[in-house]
C-alpha cells in the first residue's frame, strides 16, 4: 500500500471541501475525530462482532470493506492536520476478538485526540491496521477501495451531498 499516495489523494480532497465549504483555515481537528468515531462505530454494526444478542451474520464483505475505508480517510486526514504524513501502518498482534480490536481502536483515537503526537497516532494508524487484517483485508484491496472511495467522495461534493 501507498500510503504517500494515499496522503496526497486524502490532502487533495480535505482541500477541496474545505474550499467548497468555505472552511479554509479553520480547525476541523475535533469534528474529524467525532466522525471517524462515528465510522467506527457504523463498521462495528455491519460487522455484528459485538451483537451477542443476535443471530443475523454480518453485512456483506464489500459493505465491511466500504465502511472501514471510510475510517481510512478520516484517518490520514487527521494525520494530516497533525503533519504526521510520513507513517506507515505496522503490522500487530491482533488480539483475541473483533470486539477487543475495535474497543483497542477506539482507545487509540481518544488518546490521539488528547495527545496529538506522532507515537499516538502511530498507534492509532497499527489498531485500525490491524483491526483490517482481521477482518480480512489485504492492504491491496484497501488501496483500491480507497481509491474508489475517494472518487465517489468528490462526485458527491459536486452533487451538494
Amino acid at each position: 500500500m501507498n500510503m504517500n499516495t494515499l496522503f496526497e489523494m486524502q490532502r487533495g480532497l480535505d482541500s477541496y471541501i474545505e474550499k467548497e465549504h468555505d472552511l479554509e483555515g479553520t480547525d476541523l481537528f475535533d469534528q474529524k475525530v467525532l466522525a471517524l468515531l462515528v465510522e467506527i462505530g457504523e463498521l462495528a454494526n455491519e460487522t455484528r462482532c459485538f451483537k451477542f444478542w443476535s443471530t443475523k451474520g454480518p453485512s456483506e464483505r464489500g459493505i465491511i470493506l466500504e465502511e472501514f475505508v471510510d475510517g481510512v480517510h478520516f484517518i490520514l486526514s487527521l494525520g494530516i492536520l497533525a503533519d504526521l504524513t510520513d507513517a506507515v501502518p505496522a503490522s500487530q498482534q491482533p488480539v483475541k476478538t473483533a470486539t477487543d480490536q475495535f474497543l483497542l481502536v477506539t482507545e487509540a483515537v481518544h488518546t490521539f485526540h488528547r495527545d496529538k503526537t506522532k507515537e499516538a497516532y502511530q498507534s492509532l494508524l497499527d489498531r485500525f491496521f490491524t483491526l483490517g487484517d482481521m477482518l480480512g483485508f489485504s492492504a491491496e484491496e484497501v488501496e483500491q477501495a480507497y481509491i474508489a472511495k475517494n472518487e465517489v467522495n468528490y462526485k458527491r461534493q459536486q452533487s451538494g451531498y
